[in-house]
């Protein structure tokens, strides 16, 4: 008998249960974005899905290309001087969590790697889905 393989992030753990999310109503949607100098928004790096109870998950991405999805609470922005700056805030039209504000998630869906874990979460809404991916490094939301 073979033994069964992990889909946990060899780097950074499995994290929270994806399916744990399913019959949360999501409340708030904050993320951070990168500013440097006059140039736009980059982002978001980080997105934390809060839900009616005040409950907070964390997505990113890891150094490996990972899709990180954790429990913790939205840190405080941050300078990195020459570098620019990380803002964190409530979203508005940014990201397409947006759109399902008030709804709960009704089901997940995740994909994995042999050697990165996780690597995309599909959250679906009565009215919608939202696909977080780990793309090139890069957290990715997508309205599916």
């Amino acid at each position: 008998m073979e033994p069964e393989k992990s889909n946990e992030c060899p780097l950074h753990g499995a994290g929270v249960s994806a399916q744990s999310l399913v019959g949360c109503r999501l409340a708030e949607v904050v993320g951070s974005w990168h500013l440097f100098g006059s140039d736009g928004p980059v982002g978001p790096l980080d997105v934390w899905l809060i839900d009616d109870r005040g409950v907070a998950i964390h997505l990113t991405t890891g150094s490996d290309w990972c899709l990180i999805v954790e429990a913790s609470m939205p840190h405080v922005g941050y300078d990195m001087g020459d570098w620019g700056r990380v803002t964190v805030r409530a979203i508005g039209a940014e990201t397409p969590f947006a759109d399902h504000v008030g709804e709960d998630v009704l089901a997940v869906q995740e994909e994995h790697t042999p050697n990165t874990g996780r690597v995309a979460l599909e959250l679906t809404f009565p009215t919608g889905r939202v696909r977080c991916e780990s793309w090139a490094g890069d957290l990715r939301l997508i309205s599916a």
